[in-house]
């Protein structure tokens, strides 16, 4: 048996905060925070941490920031759905990282940043939209 892929890990500075961002993003997310919190994402678990839960069981836990801790891409389902969940994000205050653009690759592509900074893009195949 190998392994197979199960659930992705993110370690937050603050799980409200965290909670709430990925709560924006339209994923069904507990009210409550909780030094560990599972959230379903679609065939994949996404798991957050707090800092203090990590360094509970790796005394060598020195926390990264920002760009490189681990990067989210959420595929919408359609250019004009990655337009607005951008500007509802952005307008709720969390920081843009890339406007959405037409990629020369054949996505309406865009990036956020989570509230500890990391990258979560929103990619839609085709280009404009409406």
């Amino acid at each position: 048996m190998q392994p197979r892929p199960s659930a992705v890990g993110l370690v937050v500075s603050d799980m409200a905060a965290s909670l709430a961002f990925y709560r924006s993003l339209g994923l069904e997310v507990p009210d409550e925070p909780a030094p560990h919190v599972e959230i379903s994402f679609g065939a994949l678990r996404l798991l957050l941490d707090t800092e203090e839960t990590v360094a509970s069981f790796d005394p060598s836990f020195t926390p990264a920031v920002g760009a490189g801790r681990v990067g989210l891409a959420l595929e919408c389902d359609s250019p004009a759905e990655v337009d607005a969940a951008y500007a509802r994000l952005t307008d709720a205050g969390y920081r843009g990282h890339l406007a959405p653009f037409d990629a020369f690759w054949g996505q309406r592509y865009a990036s956020v940043l989570d509230p500890d900074g990391v990258g979560v893009d929103l990619f839609a195949a085709g280009g404009s939209a409406p």
